[in-house]
């Protein structure tokens, strides 16, 4: 019987069709749409320029994601993309990529003037992350890349944009700011990143990113094209799910894209064990069972440790228990300045902090490394946002557990979800107090969920 070899063991120019099958059920890739480009297995084999992919050894970036394989090459000639995977999943740098490979050619960007990549995201920690992420790469490529968010005054803005700026990131509304007061243009910006368009959308920005679609040049008079023929705009747009209003936005503003779908986006990442504890609707017996989880012997956690709550005064409340327990709590909500929230995530990584207590302000953008445990003290309201909750842990190749503490009367809008949920996960069992609760059999339609 003939034995076909894998994949993985030809060299790049003996893969069949059939090898391109397996590698996409491999890493649960799917794509919609016309494309001729190849996927990326390993970085020494792609389009991508040598000093980035010498830059991208050196950072340690052993192998590609998923949605790193899928979107990168398509970035690199220009195609549109519309990526849709999990928190978590590597996003990032599959949109920098290929942003960093389309400036390293082009001349500098002097003071005030254009930039050539621009990267909306819903909030200042996302857009704080990113640049983070950037500068990694920006010492060693000679060009520069700033953020512009909310929260920060416009002088400290103005001085970023003073030295030229080539990658430009920015929350919609402060982008808005800056251009409406001629502060900037973007007569030169032919590429568009959105990273967490859902998410956008959610928080209701949905016409500021419009605002901003149409004030980027047409396509047709871009002199630095990806690719030869038509020239265009390059737009990536990366999102965890794709509801109705980001696919009118992708219709509208999308040349022939791309779809790249990794995983099953409607249900949580499988490496993140979840669990679920019934509590009283009672704040004593609440924090009660929060410390038994703290300190339960039979599963040790290690800071770091997220706990999330729906309201802010929540979060003080729980700060001053957890700091009688000896621990070092950190707070992030919609009333701490922008420069509170960057001082919790810096006690966070530095260890100054071990525990942070955040809204949902936090669920999405906050990258903290190796957080062994997200506690739900507060179920979400809504279903999407648990699975972003729950996705700071088990990042990176990493495990994680996700506990949430659930009441009947509080919680019956979302226990059919949660139940699911955790059902559909292969590495977590439901507790059979939710599996079997008369609230958890059947949605319960009061809330809309996203």
């Amino acid at each position: 019987m003939l034995t076909r070899s894998h994949w993985s063991t030809k060299p790049l120019n003996q893969m069949t069709n059939r090898d391109w099958r397996i590698f996409k059920e491999d890493f649960d890739i799917t794509t919609k749409g016309n494309t001729s480009e190849q996927m990326l297995r390993y970085w020494n084999e792609s389009a991508i320029p040598n000093k980035v992919i010498s830059l991208i050894q050196n950072l340690k970036y052993l192998e590609p994601t998923p949605i790193q394989r899928a979107t990168i090459p398509l970035g690199l000639v220009g195609r549109d993309v519309v990526g849709i995977a999990e928190t978590g999943s590597g996003k990032t740098l599959a949109f920098l990529i290929p942003a960093i490979s389309y400036v390293l050619n082009l001349p500098p960007v002097r003071p005030f003037e254009s930039p050539y990549v621009l990267i909306i995201v819903p909030t200042r920690e996302l857009a704080q992350q990113i640049e983070s992420e950037s500068q990694k790469f920006m010492n060693n490529l000679h060009f520069n890349v700033a953020s512009i968010v909310g929260g920060h005054s416009y002088d400290e803005n103005i001085e970023k944009l003073e030295r030229g700026v080539e990658i430009l990131i920015g929350t919609p509304g402060r982008l808005l700011d800056i251009l409406e007061k001629k502060i900037l243009d973007l007569n030169r910006c032919f590429f568009l990143i959105a990273d967490e368009a859902d998410r956008m959308v959610d928080m209701g920005f949905e016409k500021q990113v419009q605002s901003l679609l149409e004030q980027l040049p047409p396509g047709k008079e871009n002199p630095f094209p990806l690719s030869e023929g038509q020239p265009k705009r390059t737009t990536m747009m990366f999102t965890a799910t794709l509801p109705p209003s980001i696919e009118k936005l992708t219709s509208k503003y999308l040349v022939d894209p791309v779809t790249v779908t990794v995983g099953n986006t409607e249900n949580a990442v499988e490496s993140v064990i979840q669990d679920a504890i019934q509590v009283p609707n009672d704040d004593e017996k609440k924090m009660a069972a929060l410390k038994n989880i703290l300190f339960s012997n039979s599963r040790k956690y290690h800071p770091p440790i997220i706990i999330f709550v729906n309201y802010q005064k929540t979060c003080d409340t729980l700060s001053n228990f957890l700091t009688k327990l000896n621990f070092r709590p950190a707070i992030i909500n919609g009333s701490r300045t922008q420069s509170q929230r960057e001082e919790a995530i810096s006690r966070m990584k530095s260890r100054d902090a071990d525990i942070l207590i955040a809204t949902d302000v936090a669920a999405r953008g906050i990258d903290i490394a190796n957080v062994s445990l997200v506690i739900n003290y507060q179920m979400s309201k809504s279903i999407a946002e648990y699975v972003h909750r729950i996705g700071r842990t088990g990042r990176a190749g990493n495990t994680g557990t996700a506990i949430t503490l659930w009441n009947a009367e509080t919680d019956c809008d979302v226990l059919f979800s949660l139940k699911s949920m955790i059902v559909s996960s292969k590495v977590s069992k439901c507790p059979s107090d939710l599996l079997r609760h008369e609230k958890a059999q059947q949605k319960q339609f009061k809330n809309i969920e996203s």
